[in-house]
């Protein structure tokens, strides 16, 4: 472009010089389209090798990313470390993801990442989609060792990254020094660390990372390199570092290992969103919510929020085994949930094992009052809502079907009529088949017309004794 655009300018400047010998007036009307003709053409040019420039750099980034069809698995080398996205044409999300994924592409390439980023389409390549057992879209997974390893967190461009160096590295990563042991923890607010020798617990340890290295880091450490303040009553042990301080499992108390790193797994209090929330509902745990605006906070979204951090704080030892603490902007995903609008700022405590949740019986304007509330859920004195029981999920099939079909009748209703009109006739003709083809019952097989029914026998009188 730039050589190009310079020979633009010789050439324009080579034909003013012509221009000044042919006319001796400046401003005459052969001057004035020649310069109207040059302006023209390099707008033109200039248009032309940007769009060229635009389109080689999306090439380029492209080329990170690889197309993958059904002959994937028979093609590739069991060593190969791969991040993978199924998407389909239709799905808008995938879309959204599409220029993120190349950029994800391009960072790996460019930092010299053993990971190969590929991307395939699930209507076309159907054998690799039931390969892989995808069932929603996009959907996104890591092959390591012709292990799956599914993600399930947000997608971004800086979430698949970390999953992507969680899944290709190490299993449990060792910190051999003071230096790495504090910047591993600058980096991370929640730690697992294994102390000691081999063991049976580290075996146990072993085992719980290699399912749960999609969720959390797993290290390693000689006593020597913890902080000072670690105190360790005996080793082998495996400490958990959050919220500044540290504390041991305990199998008596705490009792099985993995379950243990599920629920210790998030931060103490946390902004929390869908894709977290629903990673809290595999650990059993109930979540206390503060939602809150999106931007500027209102005094009493301020008071919630703090009262909620407050008590996580305040009350950790008490309440921390049973209860995730957090806020969350906005209340659109707890709507669906509760299948109503709740108004913000507002409390609810969820439980997302059985979708449902607690409102607490009334204001909540200090701490006792939110104590209270807690534990009124855990003897069970506050009612319980929602649920996943039958006639809920009846509900629930109600209100995704008047949600999804709302902004239809809204845009288009000529289309969502004719939607909604498509069961009604289908079931209208069946109904019409059905009646159709019943069988006549005044009449009989052989098409005679019906006689008078004979008056019924009566039978004799028996002297035998009848049950």
């Amino acid at each position: 472009i730039v050589v190009l655009s310079g020979v633009l300018v010789l050439l324009r400047g080579s034909n003013r010089l012509g221009l000044l010998v042919i006319s001796d007036n400046p401003g005459s009307k052969l001057q004035n389209r020649t310069e109207t003709f040059w302006n023209h053409l390099e707008f033109q040019l200039l248009h032309f090798f940007s769009s060229v420039l635009l389109w080689a750099s999306l090439l380029w980034v492209s080329a990170f990313v690889e197309e993958l069809d059904d002959s994937f698995i028979e093609t590739k080398h069991p060593d190969e470390l791969w991040i993978i996205k199924f998407y389909t044409p239709w799905c808008t999300f995938c879309k959204q993801l599409d220029p993120v994924w190349h950029q994800i592409g391009s960072e790996l390439r460019s930092v010299g990442s053993p990971v190969r980023v590929g991307e395939s389409d699930a209507t076309i390549n159907t054998a690799l989609a039931k390969e892989f057992r995808v069932r929603s879209y996009p959907a996104i997974l890591m092959l390591k060792n012709d292990v799956k390893y599914n993600y399930a967190g947000q997608r971004t461009k800086d979430g698949i990254l970390d999953f992507t160096d969680r899944i290709s590295g190490p299993l449990v990563r060792s910190l051999g020094s003071r230096q790495l042991f504090q910047h591993a923890m600058r980096r991370h607010d929640v730690m697992f660390v294994y102390v000691g020798a081999s063991s049976e617990l580290k075996g146990n340890y072993t085992s719980a990372a290699e399912e749960l290295i999609v969720h959390t880091y797993f290290f390693s450490a000689s006593r020597d390199v913890l902080p000072k303040g670690v105190a360790l009553t005996s080793l082998p042990a495996v400490v958990v570092f959050k919220d500044g301080t540290s504390f041991s499992y305990n199998a008596e108390h705490d009792g099985d290992l993995k379950s243990w790193i599920l629920r210790e797994r998030f931060p103490t209090f946390l902004q929390i969103d869908s894709y977290t929330l629903y990673a809290m509902g595999e650990s059993g745990k109930l979540v206390l919510l503060a939602l809150v605006e999106g931007r500027h906070l209102s005094d009493e979204s301020l008071r919630y929020k703090d009262l909620v951090e407050k008590v996580a704080s305040n009350h950790k030892e008490a309440y921390s085994r049973s209860f995730y603490f957090g806020f969350m902007e906005g209340s659109s995903y707890i709507d669906g949930l509760i299948m109503g609008e709740l108004t913000v700022p507002s409390l609810i405590v969820v439980n997302l094992s059985n979708d449902g949740y607690f409102l607490p019986p009334g204001p909540v304007k200090t701490e006792r009052h939110l104590l209270d509330f807690l534990n009124g859920v855990l003897d069970g004195s506050v009612e319980s809502l929602g649920g996943n029981g039958f006639m809920q999920r009846v509900k629930r099939f109600v209100y995704e079907t008047k949600i999804t079909l709302t902004p239809l009748f809204r845009e288009a209703p000529e289309l969502g009529c004719l939607l909604l009109s498509i069961p009604l006739i289908i079931g209208a003709i069946f109904c019409y088949l059905c009646l159709k083809n019943r069988p006549n019952l005044t009449q009989d097989q052989d098409g005679t017309t019906p006689q008078e029914p004979s008056p019924p026998r009566r039978n004799k009188p028996t002297h035998k004794k009848q049950e």
